[in-house]
């Protein structure tokens, strides 16, 4: 089954690919691998929350806001290579604005990890760094980063 058809059978849909805010391209490709650049939650071109995780963004709001970073992130890949060139998720990084205090930056950066679990299965296990932060990009709780593998050409 490819990428494709698997995201159609859990129901998800990815969205389009998110505007850099700045003087970069969502996703590069060396050799095998695609970088894409950090992922906010953005949901049709808006920012869906802002704050500090453990302050204004609970950690299971976060985990939600990780996933749609996952999803964002996985967009650029699309539109850069094509999903079904995947070959395995490498590394996932994760940055989580946090409150002072929270310590719990692994649980919410497992909102994108299970995403990509439930996508490519056990191409999906990664590599990961989940690091809490003092600011995010316009005040967003969390940004995620991905490394896939690329094969087919």
């Amino acid at each position: 089954m490819s990428w494709t058809a698997r995201l159609a059978e859990l129901g998800i849909e990815l969205p389009g690919v998110a505007a850099p805010l700045a003087a970069y391209v969502p996703a590069q490709r060396s050799g095998t691998l695609v970088f894409t650049s950090g992922q906010l939650p953005f949901v049709e071109g808006s920012l869906t929350a802002t704050g500090k995780v453990g302050g204004d963004v609970s950690p299971e709001e976060a985990k939600a806001h990780a996933r749609t970073c996952a999803l964002n992130a996985l967009a650029a890949v699309d539109a850069l290579v094509g999903l079904d060139s995947v070959v395995r998720v490498v590394k996932v990084v994760g940055f989580v604005a946090s409150a002072e205090g929270f310590t719990g930056q692994p649980a919410v950066v497992n909102g994108a990890s299970e995403l990509f679990g439930e996508v490519f299965g056990d191409a999906g296990r990664h590599a990961r760094s989940a690091v809490g932060v003092a600011e995010l990009p316009l005040g967003a709780p969390v940004e995620v980063e991905l490394i896939v593998e690329i094969g087919g050409e």
